[in-house]
């Protein structure tokens, strides 16, 4: 019974937001008992959620080193059609896969040196860089759509998005994988503890000998490899890459990331917390339709959960 208590007293954020978002689904079975009580639900979110928690995870990361990051929905889309024209030319998904990480690696190392070497606002950077890339992009593209014929019959695809014993989507397990990863590298590890007094004190963290330049730049690439990663998955799901891939993903993103108990001060956040809101996110608006209510309420909804959990987690904070 301590032990219990002990964990809760820890993780009582992460407990908080596990009892919030078992009474969201509770009212949805209640709501709408035909949809939430068959599994076919639950295997349609595991379709789709994983795109927003993938890049919360990373917008996770970014926040507690006290930065912000706008430009990664544009970094999804100009991913996808790195990974769409790789396989073009080349017929291999491997290629493709390799090409997109390192477009997201580049946009993310340029913005990490605008940061840190020039001393440009990450805000300002990032929102620069969405629209940039969004238009460089369209440009390429010419606004066309490109499709991916074939990809179906290649193993990677299947190791990609298939369906694991055939019925678990893979980018389920693909975005549980990273969650695990991304957890044990900020909590379990000498860069995460880098990131966390970066985030905490910048001044006094240089002044500890931490190299800030190069932990913010390595920040800033993990999020656009992860945003890239991303834009793969989709674009295999879809079996088509759209010029406005990654639109609408980042007020999601970001709303994971809050209502999970990341604070935007930086120097502390939660990947559990993450993880759990992004399902939230994910779910909300299947469950609103469902309830027979229309899908204009969904942005209300979404604003009414996030101006709670981030009361509830600055009450919390400001106890503590």
């Amino acid at each position: 019974m301590l032990m219990l208590l002990s964990i809760f007293k820890k993780y009582k954020m992460q407990c908080g937001l596990i009892v919030i978002a078992s009474l969201i689904m509770i009212l949805f079975m209640a709501t709408s008992p035909k949809t939430f009580l068959r599994p076919q639900i639950y295997l349609a979110f595991l379709s789709t959620v994983p795109f927003i928690g993938i890049m919360a995870v990373g917008i996770t990361v970014v926040l507690v080193s006290a930065e912000i990051d706008l430009s990664f929905p544009a970094v999804m889309g100009f991913a996808g059609f790195a990974f769409a024209t790789g396989y073009e030319f080349t017929g291999s998904l491997l290629v493709g896969v390799v090409m997109a990480c390192a477009a997201g690696a580049i946009v993310g190392t340029i913005n990490g040196l605008m940061v840190t070497k020039i001393g440009i606002p990450s805000i300002i950077i990032t929102l620069g860089m969405q629209f940039l890339i969004r238009g460089a992009v369209n440009i390429l593209a010419s606004g066309m759509a490109k499709s991916m014929r074939g990809i179906v019959e290649s193993p990677v695809f299947h190791a990609l998005v298939g369906k694991v014993g055939g019925v678990i989507p893979a980018q389920s397990l693909w975005w549980l994988a990273i969650t695990v990863i991304v957890w044990f590298m900020l909590f379990r590890h000498k860069f995460g503890d880098h990131v966390l007094f970066v985030g905490d004190n910048q001044e006094t963290a240089r002044m500890m000998g931490i190299n800030v330049v190069r932990t913010k730049t390595l920040v800033f690439i993990a999020m656009g490899i992860l945003a890239a990663f991303a834009g793969v998955l989709n674009t295999c799901r879809l079996q088509t890459w759209w010029p406005t891939m990654g639109d609408g993903y980042l007020m999601m993103v970001m709303a994971a990331a809050f209502v999970g108990g990341t604070s935007m001060f930086g120097g502390e956040g939660t990947i559990l917390g993450t993880f759990i809101g992004a399902f939230l996110i994910g779910s909300l608006e299947a469950g609103i339709v469902a309830a027979g209510l229309s899908g204009f309420w969904t942005r209300f909804v979404y604003g009414l959960l996030i101006l709670i959990a981030v009361t509830v987690h600055a009450y919390l904070r400001k106890r503590e």
